[in-house]
Formats: structure tokens, sequence, C-alpha cells
């Protein structure tokens, strides 16, 4: 999913397509943390409440310096102490290579001049049955998550501190299920929760997780080193059942559309900053 021109990721309805999203990506509950005793207030650009990837100003809003190794693409970012709030000049690079195996390899690095959480992923959209083929072909899908446990989130999206078993649940997706029927059984009739990718202690990159398009044969398969995953199915795109909702124009002049495409966001567990029970930034 995307745009054809640099100015569609500059526009306000831009969804994160294909960004690197940071400093912190995902959710801090009401924009606020503590580091070595001291607390800091970052954006609070979710609901008016609580921060979202980065900020209002997030690492998606700049075009990074690069330059081509090989086969490979390597960006860089400089992010100055007190931007959004976060404490620390930190120095980001993230890099992009493809391997002779049909694989996208992505690496991220970052070095900071003081204590400062960094959580970085990459928010790439994705509908296998073709970019503008919409909620149909997304509902075909067969997905499977490396996965035993959500982080629990209240009413806001916002982690709890709990993580919950999804064993008899609408989250269990560790063997493969249908999106159509699974979207059914959630509450919120889609998904943008964190999963936490099962792995054994100490282990490195791993199977995180699955999506087939049965019709087209084409499928996506996910690893990573991160704990987490982010399950997103864009409900937060327009509805085409709502009228006054707004058009998302994509490349090729597609339309994109609520619940037409899925995100894999591999990351730290979300406001773990605030949560000693969970793993730390």
């Amino acid at each position: 999913m995307g745009f054809d021109s640099l100015e569609g990721y500059f526009n306000p309805l831009n969804p994160y397509f294909g960004a690197t999203v940071g400093r912190v990506a995902n959710r801090i509950a009401n924009g606020k943390f503590s580091l070595d005793s001291k607390d800091y207030q970052v954006a609070k650009n979710w609901n008016g409440k609580h921060h979202l990837h980065g900020g209002i100003v997030g690492f998606d809003k700049f075009n990074w310096t690069g330059f081509v190794d090989g086969n490979a693409l390597v960006l860089s970012h400089f992010s100055p102490d007190g931007f959004e709030g976060y404490p620390g000049d930190l120095m980001v690079q993230v890099r992009y290579e493809l391997t002779e195996d049909d694989a996208l390899k992505i690496n991220f690095s970052a070095t900071t001049s003081k204590l400062t959480p960094v959580n970085l992923t990459n928010h790439s959209y994705f509908n296998l049955g073709g970019h503008d083929s919409g909620n149909e072909e997304i509902y075909k899908h067969l997905v499977s998550i490396n996965a035993d446990r959500i982080t629990e989130t209240d009413t806001e999206s916002i982690p709890t501190g709990k993580l919950s078993q999804v064993g008899g649940t609408a989250f269990d997706l560790r063997t493969e299920k249908s999106l159509g029927v699974a979207f059914k059984a959630t509450a919120a009739n889609g998904y943008d929760d964190n999963f936490c990718v099962t792995k054994f202690h100490g282990e490195g990159v791993s199977f995180v997780a699955r999506a087939l398009h049965p019709t087209s044969g084409r499928f996506l398969e996910v690893y990573s080193d991160q704990p987490g995953v982010q399950f997103y199915t864009a409900n937060f795109l327009p509805d085409p059942q709502v009228s006054s909702s707004p058009k998302l124009h994509g490349k090729g002049g597609g339309l994109y559309e609520k619940h037409g495409s899925f995100c894999f966001e591999t990351q730290k567990y979300p406001d773990a900053v605030n949560h000693v029970s969970c793993l730390k930034l």
C-alpha cells in the first residue's frame, strides 16, 4: 500500500504507509513516563490523551538521509534532545536489504546521548490480493501468529500491564485461520493488538507470523528478534459503508478502505516504559 508521489505521504490522512515509526512506536499512556527519577511529558496525539507512534511529528514525517549499499538502502535520521518531549540526542539508522531468496531484511539501530525509550518498527500495509482489492480479499486471507499471549488493553487501547492467554479467544491465531471468520469473533470487529511472540529463552530472530491469500497463492512470512508484533487490520481507514467518510486515494488511483489491508508491526511491548512487569524498551 502507498502513494504515487511524496505529497501523498504528507497527507494528514496517511496512516503511516510504509513508515519507519519512532522514537517510540505504539502508545504511551497519558504521554507520560519517568526515567532516572525524572518525569517526561510527550505529545498527546492519540484521542487527545495518549501518545502514539512518536507524536505529532514522529520519524515518519521526515525525509531521511540515504545511500545505496549494494542490494541495500541505508537511511539515517537525527532527532535532537527534547524533540517531541524525549530526552537525549538520538541517531537512528535503518537498513533495507533485498536478498536472493526473495526476502526483505530490515535492520534498525540507534545511539543516544542520554537514557531514553526507543521502540522502532516498520508500518507497511499489505493486501496480498492486490493493494486496492479491498476488504473482500482481506477476508479471504489465512493468518497465523506465533503467540500464546497478548498484552491486555483497556477501551482506549492502553495496556493494563497484564498479559492474557489467547487460548479459547479470538486472539488464538496459533493455527491458520480465515480473517473473515476471525474478524466476527473480535469485539472490535478487527485487530489492533500486540501479540507476545513465543520464543525460547535467548532465541534471537524467530518466526512471528504468516499470511496467505489462497486465490493468488501469494504469502508473507515475518521473522524478527522483537518480543511483540502489533497485528493491525486497518480499522481506522475510511469506512466505505459511511457516506461521510473521507476517501483515501492510493497509488494507481486505488481507493484504500477500512479492513482493506493489514500490518505486522514487530516491536517492544506497547507502553512498556510504564510497566515493570512487561519488557522494557
